[in-house]
């Protein structure tokens, strides 16, 4: 689930080879431009505009910007990259690939977008996010960001003591329980089809958090359009205000099946990511990821912060290739 922003104002692609090409304009992607471009390195941001958290009014459990809307930190986080000489381009990547190294022996990558256009880049940095996958029940999509939650850092202050329904969709939804009954002391779990041990129940029953094992058959809406509650299988309609879901997060691949970049599932089908290790690298030479396309469960903060990390690594192996490079060409100058 995610949402398209509105086109804001494109810099020009490049037609010379830039240091380094950014996949994705959110927090990790913007910080990660953001220290390659203060570092004096020549950096586009590829940004197709389909933030996750988009539906939000809000982001929070990050100081200082606590309860900024998302949008506005982006707006924010390109004029800050482009002060310092960085470029953002709007647009959908649908192509990316190594190509032939530079004539010293550079790493070289070609990134095409969906209108035609290419760009070079010496170093690639993914940082395209990733997608929510919902349970497929009518009425619940429509919520998403807002009566239909899925982490209590990111939403749980502002349903407070409302009556919560966690809607199971696997083990994470019982650590989603424990999380949300620190909210509210109305809290019923729907099992829909999952299910639940000995241990769990109870559990369940010393906390007060109610459980129902009839399958919810659609979410249901009262008179204005806010959600009211869901009605099950069998006919019954249980009031709820709020619903948290554990969804199924997915690394955004589209366009990036040519880097060859390793996968790997996540334990109790939470999701899957693209596998990193230290500051994001790779087994991929010259590829970095950063934020939720690798960390599932990064809020805006840790994502920041991994861009951060990962585009400082970059400039400082950039840098390193630089010097190899001026050192063969005086030795080749004074031989």
């Amino acid at each position: 689930m995610s949402a398209q922003t509105s086109h804001y104002e494109s810099d020009a692609l490049p037609t010379e080879t830039v240091d380094v090409v950014v996949i994705g304009g959110g927090a990790a992607g913007l910080n990660g431009a953001l220290m390659l471009a203060r570092s004096r390195r020549s950096v586009v941001v590829i940004d197709s505009g389909i933030p996750r958290n988009a539906p939000a009014a809000a982001m929070h459990g990050f100081i200082v910007l606590d309860g900024t809307p998302p949008l506005e930190i982006l707006q924010r986080g390109r004029e800050q990259v482009r002060q310092y000489g960085g470029r953002i381009v709007f647009g959908e990547v649908s192509g990316a690939e190594p190509a032939a190294p530079s004539a010293a022996g550079d790493l070289r990558f070609t990134v095409t977008l969906a209108d035609g256009r290419t760009l070079t880049a010496r170093r690639v940095l993914v940082a395209t996010g990733l997608r929510d996958v919902l349970p497929e029940v009518p009425g619940l999509a429509e919520h998403w960001g807002h009566s239909v939650v899925h982490c209590p850092y990111c939403h749980g202050w502002e349903v407070r003591d409302k009556p919560i329904g966690i809607l199971s969709t696997g083990p994470a939804s019982v650590h989603h329980s424990w999380l949300f009954r620190q909210l509210t002391d109305d809290l019923i779990y729907f099992t829909n089809g999952t299910e639940l041990d000995t241990d769990t129940r109870a559990r369940f029953a010393a906390r007060n958090i109610r459980i129902i094992e009839t399958e919810v058959k659609e979410v249901v809406n009262d008179d204005d359009g806010a959600l009211a509650g869901v009605r099950l299988t069998d006919g019954t309609f249980v009031a709820r205000r709020i619903l948290a879901v554990a969804t199924q997060m997915q690394a955004r691949t589209e366009g990036l099946d040519g880097l060859m970049l390793p996968m790997e599932d996540l334990p109790d089908n939470m999701g899957r990511r693209f596998a990193s290790a230290m500051a994001g690298t790779t087994e991929i030479p010259g590829v970095w990821v950063a934020g939720n396309v690798t960390d599932l469960t990064a809020q805006v903060g840790a994502s920041g912060a991994a861009g951060a990390l990962a585009g400082s690594h970059i400039n400082a192996l950039l840098a390193a290739a630089d010097t190899d490079a001026a050192l063969a060409a005086a030795q080749k100058t004074s031989g």
